[in-house]
Parts: C-alpha cells; structure tokens; sequence
C-alpha cells in the first residue's frame, strides 16, 4: 500500500464516518446476493477463489452467499445479517434507507437495459392492462417498471384489476397457469418466460435507461469502520469485470459458469448481457455516479416510493430519506442521509490504487 494511497483510504473513512455511530473493526464479512444477470459475478467471485484472494490481500474474509428470494436478502441486509447486499437503487432507498440503516452503493455495476420487462399472455398492447390483474414483485422495480410503462400510455395502477404480490421464485410457474394473464420481472426469468409462445414482451426497461440501477450496497457505518472491506470486494469486482468482458478462454469459462449457475447456457447469458449496460470498467461506473442525471433519477425514485407509502415509517413527504452524491450534492432531507453514492473505491480500481 503507498502513503498516498493509505492517506485517501484514511481521509475516506474519516469522512463516512462524520456524524455516523462509532463501528467495529473487523476482520470477517458478509455479503448477500440473488440471482440477475448483473450479480451472477457475486456466485463467480466466491466460487472461483478470486474474493478469497483480494480478501486475503487485505488481511480480512468475505463471505458471499446466495439468497433465492430477493427481497429476503435485502431484509436479512436490513436487519443487521450481512455487511452487504446486491440490490437495485430503488429498493435500497425503499428498504434499508427508508429504515434508517446508512448504506452506501459501493459498486455501481450496471443499468438494466432490456432485462425488466412487462409479459402480456397473448396479443394486445399496454392498454390492454386496464381491467387486468398483474403478477409482480410488490414495490419492486418491477412495480416502478409497470407505473412507468402505464404512465407512457395515460394509464395508471387504479386502472387495473390490481397488483398481485409473487415472489420471483415462483413466477415462472405463474405465467404458466391460466389465472395469470401478466407479469412484470427480470432476467433470467423474462428470457424463460418469453420462450412461452404466448409471451407478448409490452415494455422494458430499454424504455428507461438509466433508472433501474443495480448494486452492491454495504453499510456505511462498517465501511467506515473497515475500508479494506470496500477496497477487497471493489478489486475483486473489477478483477472479475475484465476477465468476463473478454473472449479468451477465461471469460469464456467464466460467464459459461454464470450461465449455468442462472439456468441457462452461454448463448443466453450473453443475450442478457446485451440487455444490461454493464460498466465494465470502473471509470465509467464512476462517471455514472457523477452524472446531474442520477439525482434527477432518484429524486422520481423517491416520489414513486412515498406515493405508495413505502419511503420509510410515517414518511411525511417524497424529501423523508436524504441521499448523497459526489460534490455534496443532496437531494431528500440533508438531515436524515442515509443513501450514499460514493465512487471513492471505484475512483481507486480506476486509478490502479487498490
């Protein structure tokens, strides 16, 4: 580690940790991740040694383990049992930000780009939902995802016949009953589903680029406490990223492991990658974070969310939760922070400091 490099991890932590509870150093850790094509990296980077390497560079352990049910592991992260968890910018805000745990987007790994999607059964268009029952993950980006879509055609939830509440692990089953007539839901899932000959894709979330926002999120106060947390998993990650954006024998084997691990083969894999704007190299993901266009994102986030009274506990308005981003720009209630948008690691896989 050169001084400088160990100066600006120091800086760093000094500044996560202003106005934030004292945490414990440590030396073992905890992520939670579910299956989407942006995270199948996580299920890789365990299995395939690499995590183990960065985190024994720095002296710590990580442990990654896989969730089936999504949101579950974003309510084991909420509650304390990870240090960490893949999720998207909506359901953070919703979950551990809305319940007052401090959690900062470590890694900006993609955008959806294709891979969420609205599934008519049978021929129609979006205004054929008036009047029908949807399935989807309720107060998911799916349901973010349906709100836009109906908004694009002057349509909205009260129209429908309403929302049913279905786990991702059970909605393929569902499309295939003759109760379902719609759904909302992500990769893997949408590329099963759309096999279906009766699978009418309506909407995705090409349609919005750059609002479907995947993650992985840890919490701030043990970033604070422990940066080499950060700086392992952000190396491992980007070690990973280069290996799997290649055509050599290495990425090949890598995302044909992925693909397998989500129930596909390399072919469909690949397909979903073409549908996720991955940021490869972590400049990008960086200039990402740093862009006026993600306050303005998350500020339509935030007003989705409090408007079906999801946006944390008695909420009083779409301003309750206070997020950060880089050059102290806060949108929400500067006083209540507790989404952090933070490219400081990210800033350090691109400058080789890590």
């Amino acid at each position: 580690m050169t001084k400088t490099t160990l100066a600006a991890t120091t800086a760093l932590a000094l500044t996560l940790s202003t106005g934030l509870a004292t945490a414990q150093e440590r030396t073992e850790f905890s992520v939670a991740w579910s299956i989407y094509v942006g995270w199948m990296p996580w299920g890789y980077l365990d299995e395939s040694g690499i995590m183990d390497a960065w985190a024994e560079r720095y002296g710590i352990t990580v442990d990654i383990v896989q969730i089936n049910d999504y949101v579950e592991s974003i309510n084991l992260y909420t509650a304390g049992e990870f240090d960490g968890v893949s999720a998207t910018n909506m359901d953070t805000l919703s979950i551990p930000a809305g319940s007052g745990v401090d959690t900062t987007a470590l890694i900006v790994g993609d955008f959806s780009n294709g891979n969420d999607a609205v599934i008519l059964k049978g021929e129609g268009t979006l205004e054929s939902l008036a009047g029908m029952p949807v399935n989807l993950v309720e107060l998911s980006v799916s349901h973010y995802l349906l709100a836009r879509a109906l908004d694009s055609v002057g349509l909205e939830e009260r129209d429908l016949a309403g929302v049913i509440n279905t786990s991702d692990a059970d909605m393929i089953a569902a499309f295939a009953t003759d109760d379902v007539q719609a759904v909302v839901t992500w990769n893997p899932l949408v590329s099963t589903i759309a096999e279906d000959p009766a699978a009418n894709i309506l909407f995705t979330s090409a349609d919005i680029p750059g609002e479907i926002i995947d993650m992985m999120v840890v919490n701030t106060e043990t970033l604070a406490a422990n940066p080499d947390f950060g700086r392992a998993l952000v190396g491992a990650w980007y070690e990973l990223m280069t290996i799997m954006s290649s055509d050599t024998p290495e990425g090949v084997a890598a995302r044909t492991a992925m693909a397998e691990a989500s129930g596909t083969d390399l072919a469909g894999y690949d397909a979903q990658l073409a549908s996720t704007q991955m940021f490869w190299n972590p400049a990008d993901a960086v200039a990402f974070v740093q862009s006026p266009a993600l306050p303005e994102t998350m500020v339509s986030v935030a007003e989705f969310l409090f408007e079906r009274g999801i946006l944390g506990e008695g909420a009083p308005s779409a301003d309750f939760v206070g997020v950060e981003y880089p050059g102290d720009v806060v949108t929400g209630d500067p006083a209540n922070i507790r989404l952090r948008f933070d490219p400081s690691f990210m800033q350090m896989a691109a400058d080789g400091a890590l």
